[in-house]
């Protein structure tokens, strides 16, 4: 009885640990590139050793850059397009988690992985599941629409040994996923705004008067799009003649998309709109607008509501 307990001592002792690391895919989902704010999304793999019981594995857990450019930095892509984006340790995402290039590809930027140290236990096995927060950097409102994709081959990864004084990157094994991929999806989208047009204080209508206001449109790069400019909310307005109002009383005066103010803007496309294509940053239009000489209606603040319309 005593042989058989000794045995079985030295066999637990000599037991050598045994570690496995899942894929951890993210999707930062429908991307607003247009804001120019970041986008962020986290994602979670799990790591499962087994070993001599009550010891602590440690692991040096490792990214891979995956897919670069000649920044060298992590890039999700659609064709030509790229998205810079970066993955971290922590959820303040201030420190990126690189690799040191121990079980899988090191990353040349930022070449530190994380440290784990997972407690077996008494059973003799232990699992964890990290969190990876992934982060599309700001002010890349020029990618265009389309669908991306981030991989990285062989990770996470991680070197590991039993626990000793050493810090990583160190670990005479190693356990390495099947790869990872990230996406992204940019959709086609505009964004519009407008200044008022203000015609001021005036007395007798006895000549014409012109004002200017301006349309701002922002969309994604390469999509198409209309600028129209509604009739406005005066009763009988149509595009040609709009109507500001004061009660029952009216000032007709047009909108137009020259300077000589011969081309009406109106919301018909094709016809009369204002057309352009996006390019992720901010195009101006200047509307140029008019009050004809007409007889004077009572004094008063006059007003009109044009809705600006972007189709794409």
């Amino acid at each position: 009885m005593l042989a058989t307990i000794i045995l079985a001592s030295s066999l637990q002792a000599a037991r050598s640990q045994s570690c496995s690391i899942t894929t951890a895919n993210g999707s930062y989902g429908a991307v607003d590139i247009l804001s120019g704010a970041v986008d962020d999304t986290t994602a979670t793999f799990s790591i499962n050793c087994t070993g001599t019981a009550n010891q602590t594995v440690r692991l040096c857990v490792e990214l891979s850059p995956g897919q670069t450019n000649a920044a060298g930095n992590r890039r999700l892509s659609s064709g030509s397009e790229r998205l810079v984006h970066e993955l971290y340790r922590d959820a303040s995402r201030t420190t990126i988690w690189g690799s040191w290039g121990l079980a899988t590809t090191s990353y040349g930027l930022y070449p530190i992985g994380t440290t784990y140290d997972l407690a077996l236990g008494s059973s003799g096995s232990a699992g964890a599941t990290l969190t990876v927060y992934g982060r599309i950097f700001s002010n890349q409102t020029t990618a265009g629409p389309g669908s991306y994709v981030w991989t990285m081959t062989t990770a996470p990864a991680a070197a590991y040994d039993y626990k000793t004084a050493a810090t990583c990157p160190t670990g005479s094994r190693q356990a390495t996923s099947s790869g990872s991929t990230w996406t992204a999806t940019i959709n086609a989208n505009c964004n519009v705004s407008a200044t008022n047009v203000n015609f001021g204080s005036v007395g007798v209508l006895a000549s014409n008067v012109d004002s200017t206001g301006s349309v701002t449109v922002r969309c994604t790069d390469s999509t198409p799009y209309n600028i129209g400019l509604s009739a406005g909310s005066g009763s009988g307005a149509t595009v040609a003649s709009r109507k500001m109002t004061n009660g029952v009383k009216t000032v007709t005066y047009s909108l137009y998309s020259d300077s000589g103010r011969t081309t009406v803007w109106g919301n018909t496309i094709g016809t009369n709109t204002s057309s352009g294509t996006g390019t992720g940053l901010d195009q101006a239009y200047t509307v140029y607008a008019r009050a004809p000489a007409q007889t004077t209606p009572a004094p008063g603040t006059y007003t009109d509501t044009v809705v600006v319309t972007v189709t794409y």
